[in-house]
């Protein structure tokens, strides 16, 4: 274990060498992210060691890194934790390889800890894998956050491993914390400062809209930057593996301020001269931001560290605690209903449980890693096993403990008055931390002012809460969904709502919070009219407009939308036409988990009523979940003769982004 920036990824590509040239089979590196494996090649290739990895992106690749790998064509392969669930690699890879692997090396081993449990459950592979190679393989771990907690949770899954520690200072980090509760304070302070940071940096964010508004902020603002996440994209480069390196390089080279990023930037990305790395909102532990701010002033004499955190912080980060494992009710329905199957698919599962894709595969994937396991995967479908399972509640309490304990620690490292740097030293059970008189603990004072210009915060405020959402609607219609609306397959583009507009996400900075409130009380302010008038004349501009209005009705509170929508209508000097009624009752929207009961909740509950004008309209909801609902109205309205259909709503309650 060294500190960030150390270089350990030279150590077991040296030794990697060295058994090669002594006649010794390749190295197997176990790597956590993309864009580590893809610096890791890259450093590879610099000290003469041939690397290949066999990962999500290079499928067409896969058949010929393979005969590389077995016919000794290549020194290292990289693949992720994921790549050791799939049965055709371990076959046709892994086993031939085995006898003759020189080493095993687990990088970012602190992830058998930090998100081997519930996140990335399939580190806890590793300990079956090691079953199946030689007894005298070497195994190396490495990594710069392991503290002795960490160590003992590496051991428990690798067996007993001689560790060594070095010091976690890094002498070139100037380290500031500041707590600025609003948003709109914290976007201010960065456009008032970010000009001043030395270089070119990272500021990281918690979420991908964060990330993308946080971005656009500071493009206003002047400075170019650019978001970062798992998924993201461009029109002009669909390829997100492809856009994310094209991210990567343009910070390199220096072409940009800064990327806005979530955690998709952090183990791996090398940028020695990175001159700043800031925290819209704080990380859930000190083991994480170690290795995010880590990132800066590798290479250079000096790099600031800032921490901000706001009131949002700790209800995002309850969220994440809450949703890392399934709760028991969900596994209980999957296993039951395999257990009534000869198997089952995904889509399968779907159909039978009102669960989300994502719950279904998180409870197959945490349960497939047990050691003999309830279930497991065949082909495409999933059966059942005489292995019994019964929740083993003390273990996820007290990981839930461990989470919340966590986020205390960054709580108090945010008020430490001390050395920060020693913090977060002691914190990592660094044997002799000490401080670094740089920090603002050390000096004394702050290193940035956090103090900013009132006009500035308003003006934040003011692009708040006009950073509306894209409305994209759902277009696959899941299969025997519909079988009073008739609709199947792909929703056809002659049916198809266009893109709308979403002002806020429920409860969110700027107007959501407005939203949630009015919404409770019962109807929807002037205010509120005013400003979905104004963003949609003066930012969405649909084309071509729509020339009448409609509401989604309800039969649970008939007035609420549409009565906001006839006064937008009014304000937009447009007709309100009531053309659609609900005919039948349903559950709500937002209890429906996945695609089919999304679908099959609302077949046969709208109706077209009347003539219907001719021209665009723009169909108004108050909160959009799925987009179905919207989907299903528009399809009914283009059916009946309609034009084109704009969707709005005021806010989306889906937690995704």
């Amino acid at each position: 274990m060294e500190r960030t920036g150390w270089g350990k990824s030279t150590v077991y590509f040296i030794a990697t060498r060295l058994l090669r040239d002594s006649g010794h089979g390749p190295t197997l590196i176990v790597s956590p992210l993309l864009a580590l494996m893809r610096n890791q090649t890259a450093m590879a290739q610099r000290l003469g060691v041939r690397a290949v990895s066999i990962n999500s992106t290079n499928r067409d690749e896969w058949p010929d890194l393979r005969r590389q790998v077995i016919g000794g064509g290549a020194d290292v392969l990289l693949v992720s934790p994921e790549r050791l669930a799939n049965e055709e690699f371990v076959d046709r890879v892994l086993l031939p390889m085995s006898g003759r692997l020189g080493m095993l090396v687990v990088d970012e081993v602190h992830c058998i800890s930090d998100w081997g449990h519930d996140f990335r459950p399939d580190y806890r592979r590793l300990n079956q894998i090691l079953r199946r190679m030689p007894r005298n393989l070497p195994i190396l771990g490495t990594t710069a956050t392991a503290n002795d907690r960490v160590i003992e949770d590496i051991r428990a899954e690798l067996g007993e491993l001689q560790v060594q520690r070095g010091p976690m200072m890094r002498h070139t980090l100037e380290l500031a914390t500041m707590r600025l509760p609003t948003q709109a304070e914290r976007l201010a302070w960065l456009a008032e400062y970010l000009g001043d940071l030395p270089g070119t940096g990272v500021v990281y964010v918690l979420t991908k809209r964060d990330a993308r508004r946080v971005s656009d902020w500071l493009n206003e603002k002047g400075f170019l930057t650019k978001p970062y996440y798992s998924d993201v994209t461009d029109e002009d480069h669909p390829d997100r593996g492809a856009y994310r390196e094209r991210l990567e390089l343009a910070l390199d080279r220096n072409e940009i301020k800064a990327l806005v990023a979530t955690t998709a930037l952090g183990m791996g990305y090398d940028k020695p001269d990175l001159g700043f790395v800031i925290h819209y909102q704080a990380p859930s532990s000190i083991i994480a931001y170690y290795q995010q701010v880590g990132r800066a002033g590798r290479g250079i004499s000096r790099a600031l560290g800032i921490m901000l955190t706001g009131v949002e912080d700790a209800d995002i980060h309850a969220y994440f605690r809450r949703t890392a494992f399934p709760d028991e009710a969900s596994v209980s329905e999957v296993l039951k209903a395999l257990e009534a199957s000869d198997g089952l698919s995904i889509r399968q599962l779907e159909e039978r449980l009102n669960l989300r894709y994502g719950k279904i595969r998180q409870v197959l994937k945490v349960l497939s890693v047990d050691n003999p396991a309830p279930l497991i995967e065949d082909g495409s479908r999933w059966r059942r096993t005489a292995t019994p399972w019964s929740p083993d509640r003390e273990r996820i309490e007290r990981l839930h403990a461990q989470r919340e304990a966590e986020w205390r620690e960054v709580q108090a490292y945010v008020d430490e008055r001390g050395c920060l740097m020693e913090f977060l030293a002691r914190a990592l059970d660094d044997p002799e931390p000490g401080r670094c008189g740089k920090c603002a603990g050390c000096l004394g004072r702050p290193l940035l002012t956090p103090t900013t210009s009132s006009t500035i915060v308003i003006e934040a405020n003011r692009f708040l809460r006009r950073s509306e959402i894209p409305l994209e609607g759902p277009k696959q219609v899941a299969a025997d969904a519909f079988p009073e609306c008739g609709f199947r397959g792909t929703l056809p583009e002659t049916l198809r709502a266009e893109t709308g507009r979403i002002l806020a996400r429920w409860a969110d900075a700027g107007w959501g919070k407005v939203v949630a409130a009015q919404k409770a009380g019962g109807c929807f302010s002037d205010d509120l009219v005013s400003a979905v008038a104004e963003m949609i004349r003066c930012r969405w501009k649909p084309e071509p407009p729509p020339r009448w209005v409609i509401a989604v009705p309800s039969l649970a509170n008939p007035r609420l939308v549409p009565d906001f929508a006839r006064r937008l209508a009014d304000e937009l000097a447009l007709p309100f036409v009531p053309a659609i009624e609900k005919i039948k009752s349903n559950e709500p929207q937002k209890m429906q988990e996945n695609r089919f009961h999304q679908c099959r909740n609302l077949d046969g509950v709208f109706r077209v009523v009347g003539p219907i004008p001719e021209g665009p309209v723009l169909l108004v909801d108050d909160v959009v979940d799925s987009g179905w609902t919207l989907a299903v109205v528009a399809a009914l309205m283009r059916q009946a003769g309609s034009g084109p259909v704009w969707p709005f709503a005021l806010a989306t309650a889906n937690p995704g982004g």
